[in-house]
């Protein structure tokens, strides 16, 4: 029997729920939904929304496995390692086609709930719970492309620590912004990112790796130019937007109107995830982010999902969040090993073991919330055909009032009354 994560307050709040989402992006509305909107119109009636989210998700992680396959360490794309073999042609085109199903699969779920009349919060938390996870493999993708080689027009992995830490605030900003408006606004660089990745990727195939390497004009550099979309998309556009939302919803008396330390109370968590996991990456005797990158990012991504999928559930449901994550406690316990004893290998087995124990708890807590949410509001999660009926169908009542049994006595007892 799945363990009930869902409270009886939270399951209350959903049947409650009304979608409520805001997006002014001029690349949304005059390229993508146009696009989707017709594109939606080619998928069977038959097909359930969460079919296509998941087949989204799994698109990203094609993606990710076929790079870790052909370059774990992130050293396949410097020329200054030659017994890293280059990544084939053929996976960069690879990438971006699973990167263009995977962004488009995830535009046109909510379209296909609308079309199919089977809109439910369980569509909208399944799709932004996978979302959650999805923004781990983007950068950690696409980075294979620049490679961990300084020297050779690439960037540190220290570095590339910084942007997935850059794009997972802007996601969970996102959601404490609507957790205090009541409102999703959702973020300009969304399409243009995975757009720009779609892109990079083909370009990739078509000209080499090489394509990105040298200073044009005699100064611009692409990995500069990376990092620069990454981080003026998150301190110039998206953060400073989120904070003018929520201080407006207070203006103007139209968000939840809760107190500074009520408000602030979603961020608990990832805030100490975020230090926890920098003063471990920074600090490791095993050097752990260095040597096992792809094994960090995951260990992290992972946990900052479990977060903001129960920020989710709480904004969704108008319920208080929580103030602390209990997978914090064994990711601190490791980490406070890890850092403290000069332990060599063995910090490579605790953290391998931690990942396990965390990528388990996580799918755990999804797959038992999605149970519960199919049983309360008697839906399948992959197909469009409702549960059969658990309650006992009441038949209609007669002009007296008198409420009409399907028992051959109660029918001549009432036959007798009237």
């Amino acid at each position: 029997m799945a363990k009930k994560y869902l409270t009886d307050e939270q399951i209350a709040g959903f049947d409650k729920y009304k979608y409520s989402a805001v997006d002014t992006s001029p690349v949304s509305i005059y390229i993508t939904h146009p696009f989707w909107n017709q594109l939606v119109k080619l998928v069977p009636l038959w097909i359930a929304p969460n079919v296509l989210t998941l087949a989204g998700f799994i698109f990203l992680i094609v993606a990710y496995v076929l790079l870790l396959i052909y370059d774990p360490d992130y050293l396949a794309s410097s020329r200054n390692y030659p017994d890293s073999e280059p990544v084939p042609q053929w996976v960069w085109f690879a990438c971006g086609l699973c990167q263009f199903l995977s962004h488009n699969l995830d535009g046109i779920d909510g379209k296909q709930a609308r079309r199919t009349q089977s809109s439910s919060p369980l569509g909208e938390l399944f799709d932004h719970g996978i979302d959650s996870w999805s923004i781990l493999f983007l950068p950690v993708a696409v980075f294979s492309i620049f490679s961990r080689d300084r020297a050779d027009y690439g960037e540190t992995i220290f570095v590339m620590y910084w942007v997935v830490w850059n794009i997972e605030v802007c996601f969970i900003i996102s959601h404490w912004e609507k957790y205090n408006t009541g409102v999703l606004f959702l973020p300009w660089g969304y399409d243009v990112s995975q757009i720009g990745m779609t892109l990079v990727y083909l370009i990739t195939g078509v000209y080499g790796i090489e394509c990105w390497k040298g200073a044009y004009f005699g100064w611009f550099e692409f990995r500069v130019l990376f990092l620069l979309c990454v981080y003026a998309g998150t301190f110039l556009v998206t953060l400073p937007q989120s904070f003018y939302n929520v201080y407006r919803s207070y203006v103007d008396k139209t968000g939840k109107m809760r107190s500074f330390s009520e408000s602030v109370r979603p961020l608990v968590s990832a805030t100490i995830l975020f230090s926890i996991a920098t003063v471990w990456a920074y600090k490791s005797p095993y050097g752990i982010l260095d040597n096992n990158p792809r094994l960090f990012f995951w260990l992290l991504g992972t946990s900052f999902s479990n977060i903001t999928c129960r920020l989710i559930v709480s904004q969704m449901s108008s319920t208080r969040a929580d103030l602390f994550n209990i997978l914090l406690l064994p990711f601190t316990a490791v980490a406070a090993i890890c850092v403290t004893f000069d332990i060599g290998v063995y910090e490579l087995y605790l953290t391998w073991a931690l990942t396990l124990l965390v990528t388990a708890a996580h799918l755990h807590y999804c797959v038992c919330v999605v149970i519960q949410m199919c049983d309360h509001f008697n839906i399948y999660c992959f197909t469009i055909t409702k549960k059969p009926s658990k309650k006992k169908e009441k038949l209609p009542t007669d002009y007296n009032n008198h409420t009409i049994i399907a028992d051959f006595n109660s029918v001549a007892a009432l036959a007798n009354g009237l």
